[in-house]
Protein backbone atom coordinates (compact mmCIF):
# COMPACT_ATOMS: atom_id res chain seq x y z
CA UNK A 1 0.00 0.00 0.00
CA UNK A 2 1.60 3.37 -1.27
CA UNK A 3 0.05 6.06 0.05
CA UNK A 4 0.16 8.91 -2.28
CA UNK A 5 0.67 13.13 -2.26
CA UNK A 6 -3.43 13.89 -1.38
CA UNK A 7 -3.00 10.99 1.07
CA UNK A 8 -0.29 12.59 3.06
CA UNK A 9 -1.61 16.27 2.41
CA UNK A 10 -4.89 14.57 4.26
CA UNK A 11 -2.89 12.95 7.17
CA UNK A 12 -0.95 16.07 7.80
CA UNK A 13 -3.98 17.93 7.67
CA UNK A 14 -5.57 15.43 10.69
CA UNK A 15 -2.49 15.39 12.70
CA UNK A 16 -2.04 19.32 12.43
CA UNK A 17 1.24 19.17 10.81
CA UNK A 18 2.09 21.83 8.57
CA UNK A 19 3.98 21.06 5.69
CA UNK A 20 5.35 23.13 2.95
CA UNK A 21 5.96 22.07 -0.35
CA UNK A 22 9.88 21.35 0.22
CA UNK A 23 8.44 18.46 3.04
CA UNK A 24 6.09 16.66 1.02
CA UNK A 25 8.06 14.20 -0.98
CA UNK A 26 10.55 13.44 1.79
CA UNK A 27 7.48 12.50 4.00
CA UNK A 28 5.78 10.66 1.52
CA UNK A 29 8.83 8.68 0.78
CA UNK A 30 9.28 8.37 4.87
CA UNK A 31 5.22 6.81 5.39
CA UNK A 32 5.67 4.78 2.37
CA UNK A 33 8.76 3.16 3.82
CA UNK A 34 7.07 2.48 7.25
CA UNK A 35 3.71 1.14 5.60
CA UNK A 36 6.47 -1.27 3.51
CA UNK A 37 8.37 -2.31 6.94
CA UNK A 38 5.13 -3.01 8.13
CA UNK A 39 4.36 -4.95 5.33
CA UNK A 40 7.34 -7.15 5.73
CA UNK A 41 6.86 -7.91 8.93
CA UNK A 42 2.96 -8.97 8.32
CA UNK A 43 4.31 -11.61 5.64
CA UNK A 44 6.38 -13.43 8.65
CA UNK A 45 4.81 -16.75 9.43
CA UNK A 46 3.99 -16.75 12.73
CA UNK A 47 2.35 -19.86 12.90
CA UNK A 48 3.61 -22.00 16.01
CA UNK A 49 4.53 -18.83 17.51
CA UNK A 50 2.70 -17.83 21.02
CA UNK A 51 1.60 -14.68 21.39
CA UNK A 52 3.69 -12.90 24.56
CA UNK A 53 1.61 -10.33 26.87
CA UNK A 54 4.57 -8.24 27.42
CA UNK A 55 8.04 -8.79 25.86
CA UNK A 56 9.67 -8.93 29.56
CA UNK A 57 7.44 -11.88 30.64
CA UNK A 58 11.01 -13.92 31.07
CA UNK A 59 12.31 -13.73 35.21
CA UNK A 60 15.02 -11.54 35.24
CA UNK A 61 18.45 -12.71 36.62
CA UNK A 62 19.57 -11.36 39.12
CA UNK A 63 22.52 -10.31 40.72
CA UNK A 64 23.88 -11.21 44.25
CA UNK A 65 22.90 -9.18 46.69
CA UNK A 66 26.31 -8.04 48.48
CA UNK A 67 27.95 -5.35 50.59
CA UNK A 68 29.96 -3.43 48.15
CA UNK A 69 30.56 -0.09 50.65
CA UNK A 70 31.57 0.26 53.91
CA UNK A 71 29.05 2.68 56.02
CA UNK A 72 30.31 6.44 55.44
CA UNK A 73 27.38 7.36 58.29
CA UNK A 74 29.52 8.70 60.74
CA UNK A 75 31.36 11.02 57.82
CA UNK A 76 28.73 12.71 56.66
CA UNK A 77 27.06 13.13 59.91
CA UNK A 78 29.94 14.60 61.15
CA UNK A 79 29.59 18.08 58.71
CA UNK A 80 25.86 17.84 59.23
CA UNK A 81 24.63 20.69 61.29
CA UNK A 82 22.60 19.20 63.49
CA UNK A 83 22.21 15.80 64.23
CA UNK A 84 20.52 13.68 67.54
CA UNK A 85 21.00 9.87 67.90
CA UNK A 86 21.82 9.07 64.55
CA UNK A 87 19.40 10.98 62.62
CA UNK A 88 20.05 13.97 60.95
CA UNK A 89 17.65 17.44 62.48
CA UNK A 90 16.09 19.89 59.99
CA UNK A 91 14.32 22.75 60.73
CA UNK A 92 10.27 22.56 61.16
CA UNK A 93 8.60 23.41 57.97
CA UNK A 94 4.91 22.83 58.74
CA UNK A 95 3.72 24.02 62.09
Amino acid sequence: MALERPEVEKIAHLARLDLNEDDLPRTTETLNNILGLIDRMQAVDTNGVEPLAHPLETTQRLRRDEVTETSQRDAYQAIAPAVEEGLYLVPRVIE
